[in-house]
Formats: structure tokens, C-alpha cells, sequence
């Protein structure tokens, strides 16, 4: 059985191979890239190759030169969409010994296939030797190739230094091939690793010079980055470019030119910049991938030309040359991209700590630097995990270990005073990773933000106290005007039974107003419950609106209470929850027509964590309220009325979050005032005071 090694981009050729041949005859392997068939190569157990390439771009051609480094007397078969005779050339000058177009055809395969071994079966005549003298022998010298890359190798010392690099390569060539000569034309670094032009693609214009300017007219120029014999002064006013002459041609079909060709020849712009440059011969530099840059050469020192073997392996050179430069542009831009970052971080106020997790510090800002190496008397020792308080470092070691982040906390470092540090920890891992990489820790000195905090608050205490003293003395002073005429009253006539119920009634009118503002600051100033016992809501509504309706007087007032049948109860304090519901009462009572009662509808609902709730939704018959008057309702001193302090929804909030209770105010039509209690107390106990 014969083993056939396609290699292609896509299944397709391979599956097609398989079909049009005998199963029994023939093994089909696939493989995407030349370098991932070399333990087949190694084995020896590929009869042929088939090789599937587009022949307009150079990358067939590296292939092919593998195969043949690899396999020196394997059939080559080469499948192409099209034929293309330039491209075919080159081909059969790497040894492919077939080029067909797509589809593939049994009959045909088949027989180029059995032709191709036959060939390597017919023994090839050996002509006699003939033993020269020996004294006629020349002495054999080492492989000139071998020794080009050994020397190549010694470059590569300056590989993070491109303009090194680039002179010690040239000094290198004309060391080995006496090279007169020389000049080498890169891209612009930033625009080569962000995008690069395609190889062995035309300019979308065509092959002209105009085709190729819309293309890459910000990155077209390739300016001189290296030179031997030729002026600096001259250099600096001379570029290569992409749009035209040599570049557009290297770059278009990705192979070595020479000035005597009939290509270059034919082409004036490229003829001009031969002449220019002095130069005999153009090379395009790779990096495998893209199109870096071309160099230019002159002939030897003694005016012979180079051969094509030299020229191969000057563009062998060039390429690794590529790969070189590629890395340090690479290199160049993240180091760029480190100090950039270091210096921002250094900007921060902030203190930036990165930990790997070998406990090495990756980076540390400034801040940092000076936050927990103040009291070190080496400024030149570096940053090291020691350097971290054990709090800090332990919280650290941990997130390395559990790759959880704690949630942010503060604390205290010693040498800083009383200042006051937030302390946030984000351990850093990639998805596939199983444990972080690092850990950051951010610290910020809350000190001056905790206190300039702690000023507004007091200095809205103020404000609150303030308002509250203006409103307080206010609704004392109009309780006290009708106190004070009631005395007038009684001491003119006080033998007069009509006058002393008058003023009876005025009296009673003020005392109670004094004695519910008294209540409502008695609550407003209390942090927990009182005694709590089981109190029966219906029971409790009612003496509520019995309370209510004594401070809104009138005889049409009355309550529709629906429970739906279940006598409930709540564990609460009597008196406050009483207070509360009287203050909401009193609320609705206000807004409630004569001739309309105030509803109060009371049901249990089951929350989502299996909780029971009592909730309580009192009625007007009134207007509503908007969505002002609803976000502001439960504020202090808030009322749409001009009598009364607006404290009374206030203090109903504040006594229902003692029972850990909620309140809503719905934007609605009648106004409903909701309150959600929960239905089993028992804990509320505890809480009394």
C-alpha cells in the first residue's frame, strides 16, 4: 500500500483524493502545514505529496523548498484553481514534478502517479570513477552555507537593538560575500504591527503604480534604516515605497529582483531607483508572515555579481532578519506600553501593589513605595513582599490560594497615624487558568473623606435641628395663641356657662395638639420597642381611628375595615404601632370626603424565602397621591397642607421599621398608604428596650 501526504488548508483535496483512488491501494494522510508531517518525513513512509497551493503568493514556494530539504527524491504533485506560467516556473524549478488544475481526475492522477515511481525505480548509470592524483586533490572546505549561518548566529546578541542589529548584519555580508554596497528599507514600526499589505496580492488599481496608493497611503513609505556606502544625506532624502518602483513590485510578487531583468528593465520608476542606489540587486525581508522591509545590493567589491545560490541564501538570512527585527518592534511597543502604565500608576494617589504567585512584587506604584518603605534606609532596595504588613500580606497570600476576593474592608497601618485605609483585593485569572496569576491590592487613604463625610452629616444635623427648632416653635405657638385667649376669655367671663365651654373646648383643641407633638418627638427619639405582646388587629384599627378621629373631629367620619374573615394578630408594642397606624388614619381622614368612610384592608401573603407577612393597606377617598408628593411624603417636615408640622408619616415610617416593618406611599387614585408587618414577631422581643 502506498501512503499519499496531502497537505491543504481544507479537507476538500484530501476527501477528493480519497475518493477518485483505490482504498486498497492507497493511504490518504492530511495534514494543514509541511511542518506537522515531519515525524512522517523522518519515518520515511510518504511515497508521494500532493500539495495544494494558490499560485499567488510565496508561501507554495517555502513549501515546496521544506519538502524538498525533507524528501529529496518524493513525487511532487501540485494542485492549483488555476494556471498561472511565472508562478509554474518556479515551481518546477523547486522539483515538483506535476501542476494540475482542480478537480481533481482519477485516470490522470493515477497514471502521474505510477509514471513518477517508476522513474525513481529505473536505475540512474553511475559513470566510472576516475582517481585523480593525489597530489591533485584540492582540500575540501566546509560547507560555505553552514558557515554563513554560523556566523549569522553572532547577530543575534543585539536582536532588542534594531539599528544595532541591522549594522552588524550588513558588516556580516560583506565579510562573507564582499558586498560594496548596501541598504536596507523598513516600515514604520507602529503601522507594520497593526497592519501589514498582503503577499504576492496586486494593488487593487492593478500592477501599475497609481493601483497601489489608495491601498496603504499611510504606510507606503519605507524610509532607509541601515546603509554601507551610501550617505546619510543622501538617505534622508530618499524613500522606497509601496506605491511604485521597487516596492510595489516586491511587494506585489514577493521574489528577487535584479536591475538587468526585462521586469525592471520595463518599469522606469524601478530602473531610476537602481540607478540611484547604486544597487544591482532588490530582496524582499520577511517575517514569515508579512512584508517588513526590502535591501538593496550592489555587486562584490570586485564587480562580479552574486550567484543565485548566494542570493537564496541571503534571502534565507533576510528572513530570519525579519523575524528578529518583528520581535524587537514587539518588544519596543510593550516596553513602551509598561512605562506608560507605570508612569499612570504613579500618577495615582492611590497605592497599587501587583503580586504574582511566587509572591513576587510584578508592580508597585510610588504611592505604594512610599506608604510601606517610609521607615527603610535604602532607597535603592526594591519592593518586596516582606515590605507588606501581615495583615495585608496575609489576606493577600490567601487570595492567591482560594482565588476569591474578600470584600473590601479598612484598616490601619502602622506609621500612618490615625489615617484610615480602604483595602480592596482583585485577585487576576484567565478563564482557562484554575488559580489567579496575581493579585492586586489597592489601598486609599479614606482619612480626609471619612471627615469631610462626617462634616456634612453634622453639618446637615444642623440643618435638620435647625429647620426642626423653626417648625417645632411654630406649632408650639399656635397651640399657645388659642391657650392664651381661652385665659383671657375665662378670667371676663368666667360665671358664663356658654364661655367656659368655649373655652373648655379650645383648651382641650391646643392640649391635645401639644401633647401629639410631644408623642411624635418621643418616638422620632427612640432606637428600639418598648414592652411587645400579641395585639389583635382589628381591635388595634379601631382604637387607631378612635384616635384619629379625635384629632379631625366630625360626625360623618367613619372606618370600613374588611379582613377577609381571618382574625389576625401581631407581636408589636401596643401604644407605638397604635400611634402609627393613627398617624396614617389621621392622614387619610384629611383627605377623605364627609360623606366618604377611610378603608382599611388587612390579608397575609408568603414571600419568596417562605416568610408570612400581615399587611395593612389604608384608603382615601381622596385625589392621590403624585409621584412628588409619594417620594417626599415620608421626609420630615414635608405637607401639601399649611397646618401641621408634616412629621406624621414620618414618625409612622420610623415605628414600622422598629417592628422591621416596611411602608409604601403608591402613586395612586384613592391614596393608599401600605404596611408590611411581619406575622411572626417572636424576635421583636429581643429588640425591646
Amino acid at each position: 500500500m502506498k501512503t499519499l501526504l496531502v497537505i491543504a488548508p481544507q479537507p476538500g483535496l484530501a476527501e477528493a483524493v480519497r475518493c477518485v483512488l483505490d482504498a486498497g491501494a492507497f493511504r490518504v494522510l492530511h495534514h494543514v502545514e509541511v511542518w506537522a508531517a515531519e515525524p512522517l518525513f523522518s519515518q520515511g513512509s510518504v511515497d508521494a505529496v500532493i500539495l495544494d497551493a494558490e499560485l499567488t503568493d510565496v508561501r507554495p514556494i517555502r513549501a515546496l523548498e521544506h519538502l524538498r530539504r525533507a524528501l529529496p527524491g518524493c513525487p511532487v504533485i501540485l494542485y492549483a484553481n488555476a494556471s498561472q506560467w511565472e508562478w509554474e516556473e518556479e515551481a518546477y524549478l523547486l522539483g515538483v514534478d506535476y501542476i494540475l488544475t482542480k478537480p481533481v481526475r482519477a485516470r490522470l492522477l493515477t497514471s502521474l502517479l505510477e509514471r513518477s515511481w517508476r522513474k525513481e525505480q529505473t536505475p540512474t548509470p553511475v559513470p566510472p570513477m576516475v582517481s585523480p592524483p593525489a597530489a591533485a586533490a584540492p582540500a575540501r572546505n566546509p560547507d560555505p552555507a553552514l558557515g554563513a549561518l554560523r556566523d549569522f548566529s553572532g547577530i543575534l546578541t543585539h536582536s532588542l537593538h534594531t539599528d544595532a542589529l541591522l549594522r552588524e548584519f550588513l558588516q556580516l555580508l560583506r565579510e562573507i560575500l564582499g558586498v560594496n554596497r548596501a541598504a536596507i528599507f523598513l516600515r514604520d514600526p507602529a503601522a507594520s504591527l497593526s497592519s501589514a499589505p498582503a503577499l504576492g496580492v496586486p494593488p487593487s488599481g492593478g500592477p501599475g503604480r497609481g493601483g497601489h496608493a489608495e491601498a496603504w497611503t499611510p504606510n507606503a513609505a519605507l524610509p532607509a534604516a541601515c546603509a554601507l556606502g551610501l550617505t546619510p544625506q543622501f538617505l534622508s532624502h530618499f524613500a522606497l515605497s509601496f506605491r511604485g518602483g521597487i516596492g510595489a513590485h516586491l511587494q506585489r510578487h514577493a521574489r528577487i529582483l535584479r536591475r538587468g531583468t526585462a521586469e525592471a528593465a520595463h518599469d522606469p520608476d524601478i530602473a531610476r531607483e537602481f540607478e540611484l542606489l547604486g544597487a544591482q540587486v532588490a530582496i524582499p525581508i520577511f517575517d514569515r508572515e508579512s512584508l517588513l522591509g526590502i535591501a538593496v545590493f550592489d555587486g562584490r567589491l570586485t564587480g562580479e555579481l552574486f550567484t543565485n545560490e548566494e542570493l537564496a541564501l541571503v534571502f534565507h538570512l533576510l528572513e530570519e532578519l525579519g523575524l528578529a527585527i518583528r520581535n524587537t518592534w514587539l518588544h519596543d511597543a510593550l516596553a513602551g506600553q509598561h512605562g506608560m502604565m507605570t508612569d499612570t500608576l504613579d500618577q495615582l494617589g492611590s497605592a497599587v501593589v501587583v503580586v504574582a504567585r511566587d509572591l513576587s512584587i510584578v508592580q508597585a506604584n510610588l504611592t505604594a513605595r512610599g506608604l510601606f518603605r517610609r521607615g527603610s534606609t535604602k532607597p535603592g532596595d526594591s519592593f518586596a513582599f516582606t515590605d507588606l504588613p501581615q495583615s495585608l500580606g496575609s489576606k493577600v497570600f490567601e487570595a492567591l490560594q482560594t482565588g476569591s476576593a474578600p470584600p473590601p474592608s479598612r484598616c490601619k497601618l502602622p506609621g500612618t497615624g490615625d489615617a484610615t485605609f480602604r483595602v480592596v483585593l482583585k485577585p487576576c485569572q484567565r478563564r482557562s487558568a484554575t488559580a489567579p496569576e496575581a493579585v492586586l491590592l489597592l489601598l486609599d487613604d479614606m482619612t480626609q473623606a471619612d471627615r469631610a463625610q462626617q462634616m456634612e452629616v453634622e453639618a446637615a444635623n444642623l440643618r435638620l435641628v435647625r429647620k426642626m427648632a423653626e417648625q417645632l416653635a411654630h406649632e408650639i405657638g399656635n397651640s399657645l395663641v388659642p391657650l392664651s385667649t381661652s385665659q383671657q376669655l375665662l378670667s371676663e367671663g368666667k360665671d358664663d356657662p356658654a364661655t367656659r365651654k368655649e373655652v373648655t373646648g379650645i383648651m382641650g383643641d391646643s392640649v391635645r395638639r401639644i401633647s401629639r407633638l410631644a408623642r411624635q418627638m418621643q418616638y422620632l427619639s427612640r432606637d428600639g420597642l418598648r414592652r411587645v405582646e400579641s395585639v389583635p388587629l382589628a381591635q388595634l384599627i379601631e382604637e387607631a381611628f378612635k384616635e384619629a378621629h379625635a384629632e379631625n373631629p366630625r360626625a360623618s367620619a367613619r372606618l370600613q375595615y374588611e379582613s377577609g374573615g381571618q382574625p389576625l394578630s401581631l407581636i408589636a408594642e401596643r401604644a407605638g404601632l397604635k400611634h402609627a397606624l393613627a398617624e396614617v388614619l389621621l392622614n387619610a381622614l384629611q383627605a377623605t370626603p364627609d360623606d366618604q368612610p377611610v378603608e382599611v384592608v388587612s390579608s397575609t401573603e408568603t414571600q419568596p424565602d417562605g416568610s408570612r407577612w400581615v399587611r395593612i393597606d389604608v384608603r382615601d377617598a381622596g385625589k392621590g397621591f403624585d409621584a412628588e408628593s409619594a417620594a417626599h411624603a415620608t421626609e420630615p417636615f414635608y405637607s401639601q397642607r399649611t397646618v401641621g408640622l408634616g412629621l406624621g408619616l414620618t414618625v409612622t415610617r420610623k415605628i414600622v421599621e422598629l417592628h422591621r416593618g416596611r411602608m409604601e406611599v403608591r402613586t395612586s387614585a384613592p391614596g393608599t398608604v401600605s404596611i408590611s408587618l411581619p406575622a411572626n414577631g417572636s424576635d421583636l422581643e429581643q429588640l425591646a428596650e
